[in-house]
């Protein structure tokens, strides 16, 4: 079970974000109001109408930062307009106040450890001489060898192959080395340089002036460098690695950047930033969430863990430890852009639904913020794409034998009988192509339909938002059989019951408030979940 609240948090009304529903919108994915195969700003506030039926109490926006998109977004050039992909600050304007009228918050991607290779500063570093003020706001650093031939150090990138690429210097002759921890487009920051700081705050206050709500961070354990970046050995470590002993990541210096951030926001009422932060140790992913730094952390445990009730159940109490020693609101996510989703990890096909619903049943009955992916609700599966599709930078970069992220970026399915089932005009060639089979999984399919993925996300955000039954920041473990587990949220009451395995158990007492299937002769069927009151 959780611990109770840190004692020295403000009392009072809780804040919104607290308990919110956020809501993921991969913005070249969701809706495309202007026909070019690509969804916009214009697309999503089109069709803010079905998400305040759905019940999510915030959006988040995937990067719609001008970009030239070598990393789709991830790569910002302009941190304070937005790209023409998506439309112009007027648009993102008016997505803002229209989703503020019907009472939903709106958060954008804010990605601090890097610029794009077309971002002005970076221009200019290129073109200055090596030790001069445009090239310290970047790590450039001479090669090693008497030549300079080789990279500054042995670490390599998150997408593949050394974290430098050498530049050629302004007179035509190889030249210093620059870090990307990711791609060669998305050179990292130097944030012990003053104008990075500056310009950082300045970004914030531009959005936060506009309506922003809030920033996902993304890297957020990122940004600080180890003094003198050391090499490492690497030995068996993968290139994704988030243990602590990588000198790329969660170096100390980090958590002055956020209280910088957190400064900034506390000026903002009601305002939030959440981090994107791959620390294994419960201790130092805690210190991200201290009051005076970010306001939530994601923790990928939930969606990590494979079905079954001891995994999820390790992943929700280590998801609960590692935020209560320091006050903090945990989080919740079964899927994000970058995870497999639900319905294809859990198997595929009808056991893949089947579990894809019990463990939103799971999640949103757990205290604290939930993040869902859009498609989720739908019970979109993961699009097996043919190779000659596949826009995921890492397909390239790993000489196409990374297949990368594209098959959670397809297209949301809208209406109609055929692709692109409403989310461009009739014969558009969407971005990814989207599978005729998903003619049953478009919105207008489900809406009508009680028994669809749909209609459960909808009855269980309704019940989430309205019930008294979900209070309190803390839970009880019932004794269960194999296979299952049975939770108490402390405050209010409502009992979550999980059956992973494969065959009906008996339920606790009470009432049933919702079950992510029949119940079959009152019993909890396979690879279902319920609650109870």
């Amino acid at each position: 079970m959780s611990e109770p609240r840190h004692p020295d948090l403000p009392s009072g009304p809780a804040p919104w974000w607290r308990e919110a529903v956020f809501y993921q919108i991969y913005p070249r994915s969701f809706a495309d109001a202007n026909g070019d195969g690509v969804g916009d700003l214009d697309g999503i506030r089109d069709k803010l109408g079905y998400l305040e039926l759905l019940g999510v109490d915030a959006l988040w926006l995937s990067p719609v930062m001008r970009s030239p998109m070598a990393d789709h977004g991830y790569d910002v050039s302009d941190p304070r307009d937005i790209d023409p992909l998506f439309g112009d600050l007027a648009a993102m304007d008016a997505l803002v106040s229209a989703a503020h009228e019907r009472h939903m918050k709106v958060t954008m991607d804010l990605v601090p450890n890097h610029t794009s290779v077309e971002h002005a500063w970076f221009a200019e570093a290129l073109a200055a001489p090596p030790g001069s003020a445009a090239r310290d706001r970047y790590h450039f650093r001479d090669g090693i060898g008497d030549d300079g031939s080789e990279p500054p150090n042995n670490w390599p990138s998150v997408f593949g192959g050394p974290a430098w690429t050498r530049v050629t210097e302004p007179d035509g002759t190889p030249g210093q080395w620059y870090l990307h921890l990711f791609a060669p487009e998305q050179p990292d920051l130097n944030w012990e340089n003053a104008d990075v700081v500056a310009d950082l705050e300045k970004t914030l206050r531009f959005w936060l002036d506009r309506g922003i709500d809030g920033f996902r961070i993304d890297v957020a354990h990122g940004m600080a460098k180890p003094e003198g970046l050391p090499d490492h050995d690497w030995g068996e470590q993968g290139l994704l690695t988030d243990t602590d002993a990588d000198p790329r990541f969660d170096n100390p210096a980090v958590h002055g950047i956020h209280r910088g951030i957190r400064k900034v926001l506390d000026a903002y009422p009601d305002t939030m930033a959440v981090g994107e932060i791959w620390v294994r140790d419960n201790e130092r992913f805690g210190e991200y969430i201290r009051p005076d730094e970010l306001h939530l952390g994601f923790n990928f445990r939930l969606a990590e863990a494979a079905f079954s009730a001891d995994e999820v159940r390790e992943a929700i109490e280590n998801s609960l430890t590692a935020v209560a020693q320091v006050g903090g609101t945990p989080t919740w996510t079964l899927s994000n852009h970058d995870v497999v989703r639900e319905v294809t990890r859990y198997g595929d096909g009808e056991t893949g639904r089947a579990r894809a619903r019990a463990m939103l049943l799971v999640e949103l009955a757990l205290p604290g913020a939930v993040f869902l992916y859009n498609g989720s609700e739908l019970g979109l599966p993961g699009v097996d794409l043919p190779d000659d599709a596949l826009q995921d930078p890492v397909w390239e970069r790993s000489g196409h034998t990374e297949r990368g992220r594209d098959a959670s970026r397809v297209p949301i399915p809208w209406e109609g009988a055929q692709p692109p089932f409403g989310f461009s005009p009739p014969g558009t060639e969407t971005w990814l192509p989207m599978p005729a089979e998903w003619s049953a999984l478009t919105v207008e399919a489900q809406l009508e339909d009680m028994t669809s993925m749909l209609s459960l996300y909808r009855t269980a955000l309704e019940l989430r938002a309205l019930r008294p039954e979900f209070a309190g920041d803390e839970i009880d473990w019932y004794g269960s059989p194999p296979g299952c587990f049975a939770f108490r949220r402390r405050g209010g009451g409502l009992i979550c019951v999980l059956n992973t395995t494969d065959a009906a158990t008996s339920l606790p007492p009470g009432e049933v408030l919702l079950s992510s299937a029949p119940l079959a002769d009152g019993m909890l069927q396979a690879n279902a979940a319920a609650w109870l009151i």
